[in-house]
């Protein structure tokens, strides 16, 4: 039987910080539809033109020829799309799987290659993604509490980002500091919980990044996220050799050939590409597979949506070098509100999906009552003493 795509449209959802991009990809099959994500800090209204600026290519086309639609939005669209326009074709491509799950009468992890676990393994972000909770807990007491609730939740691993805005230099006092809020969480937390560290990319060089992460050194992390701004390769090589912790990055390269260049350079330990960013479902599986064959392990980036977050859920279910799933439940109270599926956490494990497609329904009434807005702009806070602005 044919199918054809006959629309496609977004849905925006304002979760504070970010505007959740929803795609919805329409056919000519009666009830037969997807949900995918497209969703992209502080770009939200250029993703949603880069969605209506994309549709054209697709519609009329099989929904079911996904490798085929993903080819011709990129080739037949002449420039090169960006972050903004590869997040565009992602949340398209998520909702292709959604249509095909569906269509097959099976969840999308079936058709992504089958499952190769039994659960999968999340971690969150302390506060449980309360913005303020994650970028303005930088002090041992309020990091030690929050972690101790997230225990108390189930989780067995967590997140924390403490590494104040840096230049070139990293500050001894704040080196300490971080030393510190390190030890004081290892010691809350005990030995078999996981912690890791996001640097956001802060330090301007390897040499800024060097004396912060020795001195989470003692405390083992699981890895330390973006210690050099994304693309620095030869930073993040300079670093390897010179620390224990497992250096990972990605979620800000969106190409498939940009990380291609960091696994040969042999940088990391853990790569992150994020799906709703780097082309979406299958793309993602590519780029694992290529880290998967010289020994690098993924953890998805994912503080998005709750779209994003069942199709991390179903990579993962899938993709045999997966390591542990970030995930964001608790950036709004409603989260479970605009989007049912099937994420269901025990024992710090996401449980696999049986229902077909990405098995979500989406809301619209719930949507709706969260319209766009301005986002929070809390990059605006990354600024030093002396005026000079620097990365979130």
């Amino acid at each position: 039987m044919g199918v054809k795509i006959t629309a496609i449209r977004t849905r925006v959802v304002n979760a504070e910080m970010r505007n959740w991009v929803f795609v919805r990809v329409e056919t000519d099959v009666p009830g037969l539809y997807g949900w995918g994500e497209a969703t992209l800090e502080w770009k939200t209204r250029a993703v949603v033109g880069a969605v209506e600026d994309l549709a054209p290519l697709v519609i009329g086309r099989d929904p079911r020829d996904i490798e085929q639609a993903v080819r011709v939005m990129k080739k037949q669209s002449f420039w090169r799309l960006g972050a903004i326009g590869m997040s565009a074709i992602s949340g398209i491509e998520m909702a292709l799987w959604d249509i095909m799950g569906k269509h097959f009468g099976v969840p999308v992890w079936r058709l992504l290659g089958g499952k190769v676990r039994d659960k999968v393994a999340v971690y969150t972000h302390l506060g449980l993604g309360d913005m303020r909770a994650v970028y303005e807990t930088m002090d041992a007491d309020p990091l030690v509490l929050r972690a101790q609730e997230l225990m108390a939740k189930g989780y067995r691993a967590f997140k924390a980002v403490f590494i104040p805005y840096t230049h070139f230099h990293a500050p001894l006092p704040e080196v300490d500091k971080v030393g510190r809020l390190m030890e004081a969480l290892r010691k809350a937390v005990g030995p078999e919980i996981e912690i890791m560290v996001d640097f956001h990319g802060r330090p301007a060089s390897a040499a800024a990044a060097l004396p912060y992460i020795q001195a989470l050194e003692p405390g083992r992390p699981m890895f330390v996220e973006e210690p050099v701004p994304p693309g620095d390769t030869a930073g993040l090589k300079a670093l390897v050799g010179r620390t224990s912790i497992p250096l990972a990055t990605g979620e800000r390269l969106v190409e498939r050939s940009e990380f291609v260049e960091l696994l040969a350079a042999n940088a990391v330990a853990v790569i992150q590409p994020d799906i709703c960013h780097c082309g979406g479902l299958l793309e993602a599986k590519k780029i694992a597979a290529h880290a998967e064959s010289v020994g690098v392990g993924v953890a998805p980036h994912n503080p998005l949506g709750p779209i994003a977050g069942v199709a991390a859920l179903h990579f993962a279910v899938s993709t045999p070098n997966h390591m542990i799933q970030e995930e964001m439940v608790g950036a709004v109270p409603w989260y479970f509100e605009v989007v049912q599926g099937p994420i269901r956490m025990v024992d710090g494990f996401w449980q696999v999906p049986e229902a077909p497609g990405l098995g979500i329904e989406v809301d619209e009434e719930a949507c709706a009552r969260h319209p766009y807005a301005q986002e929070v702009l809390h990059t605006q806070n990354a600024v030093l003493g002396d005026g000079t602005v620097v990365d979130w």
